[in-house]
């Protein structure tokens, strides 16, 4: 593998970049501060900008090492961030990571994250060297798993009882996709 980091990357409605400071309101607007969002995944709802601020600056400080993958997800016609998608760990003796994602509710089921995550993908196993690329999504989350399916993942299984989100034990459904299948183009990608 070779690490670079969060660069900017770009799609036909988005640009990928890293996190700023000034972020932070507006974040908090999209999509930090929205119960619904937050319904299936680990972290609370913020209960205020400053919140949301704090969270930034650990994860801007977080670019200086080479293997921090977090982009927020920058809207082209206005220049809104949207939402984000990051690299939530890797394993490097395997060269492979897991994704994880969120999006602010307004812009559900347009397109969006597909879109963002198909760019990801190939900066991940084109540039970084990841072998598999994995994701996971609480059983309640669907919609989650739908986003694996649109970008060629592979549903492996179940792992019941796997997953801890907001208090609760949750089933997890895990997918992935393998770098030769992602090359070859060899793997089940849905519309």
């Amino acid at each position: 593998m070779q690490h670079s980091g969060t660069v900017t990357l770009e799609t036909e409605r988005l640009i990928l970049r890293r996190f700023r400071p000034e972020d932070a309101q507006r974040v908090y607007d999209n999509w930090t501060s929205d119960a619904e969002v937050a319904r299936y995944l680990t972290w609370e709802p913020h209960r205020s900008a400053a919140e949301t601020a704090a969270l930034l600056d650990i994860w801007i400080a977080d670019y200086e090492k080479p293997e921090t993958y977090n982009w927020v997800l920058e809207r082209k016609a206005d220049g809104m961030p949207v939402g984000n998608i990051s690299v939530t760990h890797f394993a490097a003796e395997t060269a492979c990571a897991a994704l994880g994602w969120c999006l602010s509710r307004s812009l559900w089921g347009q397109g969006y994250m597909p879109e963002a995550a198909e760019a990801v993908l190939d900066y991940l196993f084109e540039t970084v060297g990841m072998l598999r690329i994995e994701a996971t999504h609480n059983i309640e989350n669907p919609k989650s798993g739908r986003v694996m399916q649109k970008i060629g993942m592979t549903k492996e299984g179940v792992l019941r009882q796997h997953g801890f989100a907001r208090g609760v034990i949750v089933d997890e459904v895990w997918y992935s996709i393998l770098a030769d299948e992602y090359r070859s183009g060899a793997y089940g990608k849905t519309q």
